[in-house]
């Protein structure tokens, strides 16, 4: 274990929700950013194994920054998080190179069955 992840959401009690997750299952959470730029620098500078990425957010969305890390790392492991009804935007994420995704509200077992299918 011990694979570190980067968790993107606008919203501080999602990211600790999904903080909170990963560290009582032996991740550890490098690092936060709260929208799309933010991730991008942050991706930069961590380097982490796998990425949490919110898709609507304010400034640049989870899509956008996707594809960004993407361009310059094509082997970055991102799993886009997001609420329900965005089935298009998820279609999208996983076109653009996501992963896998997660829906919220976040069931602590399908966070970790992702990163783990992701991470193996």
């Amino acid at each position: 274990m011990g694979e570190r992840i980067l968790v993107v959401d606008d919203a501080a009690f999602m990211r600790m929700m999904i903080k909170d997750i990963l560290v009582k299952n032996g991740f550890e959470v490098v690092g936060e950013a709260a929208d799309g730029a933010q991730a991008i620098e942050k991706f930069e500078e961590l380097k982490p194994d796998l990425v949490t990425m919110d898709i609507t957010m304010p400034e640049m969305d989870g899509i956008t920054a996707l594809k960004e890390i993407k361009k310059s790392h094509p082997q970055a492991r991102i799993i886009m998080c997001s609420a329900m009804g965005q089935q298009a935007m998820v279609i999208d994420a996983i076109q653009a190179g996501a992963k896998d995704f997660i829906v919220k509200p976040f069931a602590a077992d399908r966070v970790i069955e992702a990163i783990k299918k992701t991470l193996g």
